[in-house]
Parts: C-alpha cells; structure tokens; sequence
C-alpha cells in the first residue's frame, strides 16, 4: 500500500529530498496507515529509512521559519509506537558508538523535542551522564549555563545538572537533537558550551540532517574556529526545498481550528505513581550510569500500578500516553512496559510549539488541542496535536511531575477540561518529581566522579563515626585522618619554635586541654543560656546566605572552628522551619594563615559542585587575618588554572567588621569558642606537615577517640537545634535590618589590634588575639601573656576568667577596648 503524498508537498510545493541513509533494509517496511507513513520496530531498529519515512512536512505560522519537520519516530507530534521511537534512538546510538569508539562520553539532549531521544542514546551507549537542556525555571536548582536556540518559540536553553561536575569535564559531548537544519543552533550551541567548558571532541547526532553544502561549508570553518573536532551522525540525511514566499502563504491561510468539541464530554480521573526520591525521574538536572538500574526497576513498578488501573477501569481499549513537554522518557519507557505486557499503545508529548493544524488526508497534524499552561503562568499557552487512534477509542494517560500539577491542569481551558471536551476519557498520572538538592546531595563522591574517569584521582570525604563524632550527613570532612600520627608538642617548646620561626603553628598539635568540673559546669551553664541566641545568629546568616547566593548553595567550613557552625546552619536550612526544608551540603575544609586554603580540597569541591555555589563559612572574625587569606588562596588557586570560587567569608560573628554576611556583628559568646575538639567533633585543628602530607592528599587533622566521654559536640549541636522554634517568629526582622544596614567593612576591628599592639609593645599583630573566641583560642592553645577585657565581670568572658586563673595569666580592665576582651601571646626568648 502506497503512502499518501503530504499535503504541503502537492499544495505549498514544499519538497524534502532523500540524501543518504546510513542503516540498510528492505522498503516494504514502510507502509501507509491513514495518511501517515508507519513504520514498524523492525525497519527503525535495522533498516534503511529514508527522509520521507522518517518526516513529513508540517507548517507553523512563525515569522523565522514557516515549515516544520513532523518526525515519525520520535513520539512528539504523532502518537507512535514507542517500541519505534526507542528503536530509532538505539539506532542512532549505534552510530554515536561507531565514532566514538570504547571512549566514554556525556550526552546533552536538546529540549524540548530530543529529551526523551537524548535519554535514549545515551542508555544505549551507556554514557556515564546524560543532561538535557530545560526552559523550565526552576527555582531549588542553579543554572550551571546555557544556549540560544534561534529558530524555536521558545529560544532559551538552561542547564541544570546536579551538582555541576557531572556535565562540567572535559569528556566528549554528544549532543542530541531531532534534526539539524542548518547547523547554526548546533553549532551556537556548541560555541557557548565550548566557551563554558572546552572540550577536544563533540558529536551532533540527529534523526535527520538538512543541511545544504553551503551549510556544511559554514559548519566546518565554525568547527576549525572552535579547534576542536566535531563530527555528526543521523539516519539519513536530505534537503529541504522551499518556495519563494511561503512565510506570507501560511499565515494567509485560514485560522486553524483547535480544541474540538464532542456531543458527550469524556470522564477525568487520577493516579499517584510511587517513585523512589533517590532515582531522577529523568535528565533536567542529570542521570548517571549507576541510577540506570534503579530507574529500569522503578519505571517496571509504576507501570504495574498503571496496568492495574487501566484494568479495572478501562479493560481492553488502547492507550495512548502522553507525556509533559520535556518529560518524555520517562513516559516513553512506560509505554513500552505497557505495549510489551499486551496493551496496544502509543506514546506522544504536549509542546510548548504552535503549529498549524488541518484535517486533510497527507497533513501530519490533523487535530490540535490549545491550554493553559498548567505551570504558574496564567498567559502561557501549550499545545497537544492528533492525540487519536484511527477507528479505536483511546485511554489518554496523561504523566505528568508536580511543578505541573496546578489547579491549571484542571482549570476551564486546562489541559483536563480540553480532552475531557473532545470526549476522551483522561487518566492523569502523577509522577513524584525530584528534588535537584536532595539529588545532588544524595549523590556520593564516586557516582559523581563516574562520568569523568580519565580525571585525576582524589581523595575521599571522611564522615563520622568513622571519623568524627557528628553524624555523616552533618559535615563531609576533606581531611586525611592522621589520628595514629604523634603531633602534640609541649605547650611553651611549641610556641617557642613558632616564634622563632623554626617550626609553623600548622606543623604539629597542642595538647588537647581538658576541662575540670568547674570549667564544664560553666559550658553548660553558658550552653542553656546563650542557645536562643546563637540559634537567631545561625538561622539569621544562613537566611542572609540563601537570600543572596540562592538555594543551590554548598556550606564550606573553614575547620575547626567554622566546623559547628556550618553543621548549625545545614541543621537550620534542612529544619523546614518557617521555609521548604533545603537539603544543603556541608563540608569542613583547612585553611592555614602564611600556606591559604587546601588546594586539593578545592579541586575536590570544584569536581563534585558548582564553584558558584560554594560558601565558605566560619565561626567569627578576629582581626580579620582569614579573611584576607581565604581571597589571597583563591585568587592564587584560580591563576594557577583552578576554578574561580566566591571569596566572600560568611561568619556567625562579625566584631572584626570585615565581611558582608553575618548573624552578629556583636562580640558575643559563642559556646563552640569555649573548648577545642571536644565541642567541634572530636577532631583536631588542621595540620600541614609535608612529612604526613603528600602531593595531592587533603591537610590532615586528628579524630580523638579516646575523648569521647568528653565530648559535648551534638549536645551543642542538638541544644540549640532544639532552640529553632523558639526564635523563628525574630529571623524575618533580624535578616532585614542586617540587610537594610550598611554592611560595608571598614576593617575597625584590625585598626583596634594595632592600637593595643603598639601600646603594649608587641612586635606583631600576629600575638594580639581579639574578642571573645580568639581570646579562648589564647588560653587553650598558646602561651598567654595577659588577658584585656572591656568589663572586670561581663557574663561574656566568665570562662575566660576561670581559665586565666588556671594558668595564672593577669586579667586587666580596658573600659576602650573595641572588643569585649583580648588575648595577648607572650614573648618568649629565641
């Protein structure tokens, strides 16, 4: 049986030529069926297609670009087979395989359209990542970049990937479209990629290639420009043969008719699908190699659940499932569970695009269905086309995610109230979308290093109880373990070394300082007291740092002492308290004055992360010293070809006036200041020792375990945890006075050390150790001299006196001083 000419073709004289097919078979696999060229499983998985089987042209009323190529495999615009379109992408991904050879690569699809085509290819090759482009806002995700689509109606393509190291390498990338026209958006495309992340190697695979020679020729000087190879692959290649004024004809023609109307209105019901939270339901904000298992085993259970409501409800009549725009393989896969069960089915996809529809024999697009967009956008309209089974009644099943699931979707002039009005009975199935937070931080160091085999290898996170005693998903440690190593030197021979500047303070440990009962009695004491108070500090900058850097933030520690306060403001954020609960990682990382920040640590965070969403954080600013080390590290880190990280330090405490982001800017007592490892995780304070540290090994630092009858870490942690719901009605009006103030340093806290400095005759500011933390840091850690303090009995430095007093430093009253109290280092003789 002959195929009918297409419609444009014998009434516009718009011709597709047949180029070249890259797959042989024989042609009576292609057969006509009501107007549309059909083709079977068999001819698309290994046969020869020409252009004419795999488009045929339709027409859009669209000032660039008047035509438009309907595929026949691809599900979009026509219900098909989805053993077909699955077919016609493992097609294709035998060809990528041919170029590509045993290299692995990652895979971009195109959205809208190739989504589902992209998934496709790059499960079939195996790929270690595959992304697809969204337009979709999404506001728990960072846009990592993005690209310009020239001809479409709707242009911006966003990227999304979660976390950002699994697209940003330097694999080959083989991106994934429908059809390449000319090549110019391929091509832009692949500029603004190239541009954020070069790569050697690019591959554009499409069902169909039209470009002309001249085409071709443009490509390849755009290619040679990029200096880069690019190769491409499709089923067939063609060309496209317009006439002279077709823009003007289409939209002379006249208005189409949309939306049909039936004498009996079809039924509407819903089902929610179960799918696991840990399993991306496809790839906006990217799927790995090691999800693809899970995914084949939760797409078989929710169509189960499908199955047996299409049952009991709708026994024995054929389905046809759509899939929501760029969700599409997700619903392709279930489709073909369905037809392999023994449903009869068809798969297709609403659109974003409008195109013109005519109900003459050889038109691809029969019937349209305009609505309202059910995503929050009360002005924008969407488009489904055909959505019919000739001579068969169809189950419309409609998949949809929750961004889509709107009173909208149901709304008159919805997507429900449309079908439902032709006279289709609807089915709309409910997908648990995922969470980009929880997928990214549910993503372990390794799934996330698969993609990128060829990169240099790094070392693990450590987590607790293995190493440390906070609990796992409180903080990843980027620190080797050296807790067998003998570091701890005698106090005074320590500091006398470091004075002499024989030895640097990061190369050995003090002894660990253990409190008696009075001292402990005091902690607690001031831990019951000051809860609510640091709970408002620590809820006030991690809202201040949401606000401003967005949601897809990381949480960086500068260890130790940043360390409780990091795990604070990831306990906050997850809390849900007052906000959807975020899901943020944390991690602790050394930073060490006169040697910066750990530069393996960074090419860690800048392989599993976006660098944009790193915040580094600490406890409280001093004199500011490391605020100055942290933007000299990183300038330092990115001219030696690292990535560029946001230098901007976020304290809970800002006496110093040095940084933008803070909960205080009082010189407050903070109960993780009162003792060391003991209240920061049982972990040391970071060592740098080229004798235990190795090319590309993290800094390292100690996990005592034998402390840990000791240790007050997660009571400090859960104590002021517990305290959130009492200060949560105060974080809106402290977040926006310190956001309504003038938050600008003027670095006054640094000008105050120089003024005791020079009083006092200290011969650095290196020994002068201001507010209430450092002066702690003093007694616990160093040789103190004296200890100054604004007020003879301030509530703020109680402990401070109690351990003065063990050491029999003198404590002198300073009414002028700018911080509530200093610690002087003593001078000791070289």
């Amino acid at each position: 049986m002959s195929a009918v000419r297409p419609w444009a073709t014998v009434h516009l004289g718009i011709e597709l030529h047949h180029g070249e097919s890259f797959v042989a078979c024989s042609a009576e696999d292609v057969r006509a069926d009501d107007g549309f060229v059909a083709l079977s499983a068999e001819s698309v998985a290994t046969g020869e297609l020409s252009i004419g089987a795999l488009v045929q042209p339709g027409l859009r009323r669209n000032p660039r670009r008047a035509h438009l190529l309907v595929s026949t495999v691809l599900g979009k615009h026509l219900p098909t087979d989805p053993r077909i379109v699955i077919g016609a992408g493992n097609r294709l991904a035998d060809l990528v395989r041919e170029v590509l050879g045993a290299r692995e690569a990652v895979v971009l699809g195109f959205a809208e359209t190739a989504t589902g085509l992209g998934h496709c290819v790059a499960a079939r090759i195996d790929a270690g990542c595959y992304l697809h482009s969204t337009r979709r806002h999404e506001p728990r995700a960072t846009t990592l970049t993005g690209f310009e689509e020239g001809h479409s109606h709707a242009t911006s393509h966003l990227l999304q990937p979660a976390p950002a190291a699994i697209f940003a390498n330097d694999l080959p990338l083989v991106l994934v479209d429908d059809e390449i026209s000319t090549g110019d958006t391929a091509i832009d495309a692949v500029r603004a990629l190239h541009a954020f992340a070069p790569r050697s190697h690019y591959v554009l695979a499409s069902l169909v290639d039209m470009r002309t020679p001249a085409d071709r020729i443009k490509f390849e000087a755009a290619a040679a420009e990029l200096g880069a190879r690019i190769d491409t692959v499709c089923l067939a290649s063609g060309r496209t043969e317009l006439p002279a004024e077709l823009i003007e004809t289409v939209t002379n023609l006249p208005d189409p008719q949309l939306n049909p109307v039936a004498a009996q209105p079809g039924s509407y019901g819903r089902v929610e699908l179960s799918w696991p939270a840990d399993v991306p339901e496809g790839g906006r904000h990217g799927t790995l190699r090691s999800d693809n298992a899970a995914f084949d085993v939760a797409v078989k259970s929710i169509a189960d659940e499908v199955n047996a409501r299409l049952e009991a409800e709708f026994a024995g009549r054929p389905v046809i499932v759509i899939g929501h725009e760029e969700l599409m393989y997700l619903p392709l896969r279930l489709a073909a569970d369905l037809a392999d069960a023994g449903t009869p089915t068809r798969f297709q996809t609403t659109t974003r695009s409008p195109a013109y529809v005519l109900d003459e024999p050889g038109y691809p697009l029969r019937r349209g269905f305009r609505f309202t967009a059910p995503e929050p956008d009360p002005t924008a309209q969407r488009y489904l086309y055909n959505a019919q089974w000739p001579d068969a009644d169809p189950v419309l099943l409609v998949v949809i995610d929750p961004p889509a699931d709107t009173p909208e979707l149901v709304a008159p002039g919805g997507l429900v109230d449309v079908l439902t009005a032709s006279g289709a009975d609807v089915l709309i199935a409910v997908l648990p979308g995922a969470n980009p937070r929880a997928l990214h931080a549910g993503r372990t160091a390794e799934q996330v290093a698969a993609p990128a085999p060829r990169a240099r290898p790094l070392p693990s996170a450590l987590h607790g109880p293995e190493f440390g005693s906070y609990a796992p998903e409180d903080v990843s440690w980027l620190l080797k373990d050296l807790s067998d190593a003998d570091l701890e030197a005698d106090v005074t021979e320590r500091e006398r070394r470091i004075q002499a500047g024989v030895a640097h303070y990061a190369e050995s440990l003090p002894v660990e300082f253990q409190p008696d009962a009075e001292y402990r009695e005091l902690f607690d004491r001031v831990l019951a007291d000051s809860a609510e108070r640091l709970a408002l500090a620590v809820a006030t900058v991690a809202e201040l740092v949401v606000a401003e850097r967005g949601e897809n933030v990381v949480l960086v520690s500068l260890a130790r002492a940043g360390t409780p306060v990091g795990v604070l403001m990831r306990r906050w954020l997850v809390s849900g308290i007052g906000r959807e609960p975020l899901v943020v990682p944390h991690y602790a990382v050394s930073i060490v004055r006169d040697r910066g920040i750990d530069a393996v640590a960074l090419d860690y965070l800048a392989r599993h992360h976006d660098p944009a969403s790193i915040v580094f954080v600490d406890g409280w600013t001093g004199k500011g010293a490391i605020t100055h080390e942290l933007t000299a590290a990183l300038d330092a880190y990115h001219a030696a070809g690292g990535a560029r990280f946001n230098d901007e330090l976020v304290v809970l405490a800002d006496p110093a006036n040095c940084v933008r982001t803070y909960g205080t800017r009082d010189d407050f007592l903070i109960a993780s200041a009162c003792l060391n490892s003991t209240v920061s995780g049982l972990v040391s304070r970071t060592v740098l020792n080229e004798t235990l540290i190795g090319p590309g090994e993290f800094h390292g630092a100690k996990f005592y375990r034998d402390l840990i009858g000791a240790d007050v870490s997660n009571q400090l942690i859960n104590t002021v945890t517990a305290a959130f719901g009492a200060i949560s009605d105060q974080v809106p009006a402290a977040v926006a006075a310190i956001q309504d103030s003038d938050r600008t340093p003027d670095w006054s806290g640094w000008a105050s050390v120089e003024k005791v400095r020079a009083e006092y005759d200290i011969s650095t500011v290196n020994y002068v150790k201001p507010g209430v933390g450092e002066t702690t840091r003093v007694l616990l850690r160093r040789v103190p001299w004296r200890v100054l303090v604004r007020e003879a009995d301030a509530p703020e430095h109680a402990h401070i006196r109690l351990l003065a007093a063990a050491r029999n430093v003198p404590v002198e009253v300073v009414p002028d001083l700018a911080y509530s109290c200093m610690g002087l280092i003593k001078e000791l003789p070289r």
